[in-house]
C-alpha cells in the first residue's frame, strides 16, 4: 500500500516538474529569450528632446590676477625679515633688508666722492678764469691756457662719474630693502636672517595678490559662443564654485576673459572668471568645480543621469535593441540636470536605455523591460 503510494507520489510530481518547465519555457519565448537562457529583469527609459536649463559643472583651479617671486637685487646677508611667513601685506612695505648699513656706507661715500669732484671743478675753473685773464695781456703762454680748458673739461667729467657712482650706490641703498610690488599674501620665507644672498638667483618669498583672484576652466569648442555671449554681457549667467570639501563658495562670480586660442591637442579653450577674496578662502593652486547656470538654444537628447555608467572617465549606457538585447554605447554627456542629465552623442531619440538593474546587465545579454515609472 506504501510503495503504490509512494509510486503515485513521484509521477505526479514529475508531472508538476514538466508543467512548470513548459510554462517557463514558453514565458521566456515570449519575451524573446531562447530556452535555457535566462532574462535579465531591469527598467528602462525612452531618450527624450526638451529645452533645458542646468547646471553646467567644470574642473579648474585657483590662479592669481598678479603673482612674482621676490628675488635678491643685492649681494650680502640678510639682516631683518620685517614679516611673518603668510602675512598679509600692502603695496610698497619692507619685506626683508640685506646687508643696509654696507650700502650706507657705499652711499656716503660717494656723496663724499662727489663733493670733492665738485670742488677740484671749482678750482680749475677759477684757474682758467685767471689764465684767460692774463691772456688777454700775452702774459702767459697760450699752452697754458690750453691745459686750463683741459683740465676744466677733465674735471667735469670727474663730477660726472662721482655723480653716477652716487646714483648706482643709491640705487643698491633702496634695492636692499625688499618692498611689496603689490598688496596681497605672501608665503614661506624661502631664506632667514643671516642667510648670503646673491642678485637675481636667491628666492626670498612669493607673493600673490587675493582680492580679486581668478578660477581657470576649460570648455570645448562648441561652448566657445555661449561663453563669448557671457563675457561680453549679451547674455546673462550664474556662476559659483564648489570648494574641496563640497561646499559652495559664498560670493558669485562672472566670466572675466577668454584665451586666444584653442588647443588643437585637446580640443579645449581655457575661460577666466573672476571672484571677490576679501577673506582669502580661495587660495592659489585649489581644486575647485565651477558651476555655470545654461539654457540650451535648442532642444537636447536627455536621459536618466543614473543610468550612465563612468568607466575611469568613459560614460557608457546600455541600449536596449529589437531583440531584446542589451548593446553598451559610449555616451558624450552635457548639461546636468537634477537626476537627468543631456547626452550629445550616442544615443538617439526614440532609445530605451536601462536605468535600474544594470549591474547585471551585459552586452549582448537578454533583458526582460519595464518602463520606468514618471
Amino acid at each position: 500500500m506504501n510503495k503504490n503510494y509512494l509510486f503515485s507520489a513521484l509521477i505526479i510530481g514529475s508531472a508538476i516538474f514538466w508543467q512548470s518547465c513548459s510554462s517557463k519555457d514558453g514565458a521566456q519565448q515570449k519575451q524573446g529569450v531562447a530556452p535555457g537562457e535566462m532574462a535579465i529583469p531591469v527598467t528602462t527609459a525612452t531618450v527624450e528632446k526638451q529645452i533645458v536649463s542646468g547646471i553646467k559643472n567644470y574642473p579648474a583651479s585657483v590662479v592669481p590676477l598678479q603673482e612674482a617671486d621676490l628675488l635678491a637685487e643685492v649681494s650680502g646677508y640678510v639682516t631683518k625679515i620685517y614679516i611673518s611667513d603668510g602675512a598679509m601685506v600692502k603695496r610698497g612695505q619692507p619685506l626683508y633688508e640685506i646687508d643696509r648699513i654696507r650700502y650706507q656706507a657705499a652711499v656716503d661715500q660717494a656723496k663724499a666722492n662727489l663733493e670733492i669732484a665738485k670742488a677740484n671743478l671749482q678750482r680749475v675753473e677759477k684757474d682758467l678764469t685767471r689764465y684767460q685773464t692774463l691772456a688777454e695781456q700775452d702774459a702767459i703762454a697760450k699752452q697754458t691756457l690750453d691745459y686750463a680748458f683741459t683740465d676744466v673739461n677733465n674735471q667735469k667729467a670727474q663730477v660726472q662719474a662721482a655723480q653716477a657712482a652716487l646714483t648706482t650706490a643709491q640705487t643698491n641703498l633702496e634695492r636692499s630693502v625688499i618692498r611689496a610690488p603689490f598688496s596681497g599674501a605672501v608665503g614661506i620665507s624661502q631664506v632667514r636672517i643671516g642667510a648670503l644672498v646673491s642678485p637675481g638667483t636667491t628666492l626670498l618669498n612669493t607673493i600673490s595678490a587675493i582680492d580679486p583672484i581668478a578660477v581657470e576652466f576649460q570648455i570645448s569648442e562648441k561652448e566657445i559662443s555661449e561663453f563669448a555671449a557671457y563675457e561680453s554681457g549679451k547674455s546673462s549667467t550664474e556662476i559659483s564654485v564648489s570648494l574641496p570639501d563640497r561646499n559652495t563658495y559664498a560670493l558669485a562670480g562672472k566670466i572675466a576673459t577668454m584665451d586666444r586660442a584653442v588647443d588643437p591637442t585637446t580640443g579645449r579653450l581655457k575661460v577666466r572668471a573672476s571672484f571677490s577674496n576679501p577673506q582669502n578662502d580661495l587660495r592659489a593652486g585649489m581644486n575647485l568645480t565651477m558651476n555655470v547656470k545654461s539654457t540650451s538654444a535648442t532642444e537636447q537628447l536627455v536621459i536618466p543621469f543614473k543610468a550612465v555608467q563612468d568607466q575611469l572617465g568613459v560614460y557608457n549606457v546600455y541600449v536596449v535593441n529589437d531583440s531584446s538585447q542589451a548593446e553598451i554605447r559610449p555616451v558624450e554627456l552635457g548639461l546636468k540636470l537634477e537626476d537627468k542629465v543631456v547626452v550629445n552623442s550616442g544615443v538617439e531619440v526614440g532609445d530605451k536605455i536601462v536605468v535600474n538593474g544594470i549591474l547585471n546587465v551585459r552586452s549582448g545579454a537578454k533583458v526582460i523591460e519595464k518602463e520606468e515609472s514618471k
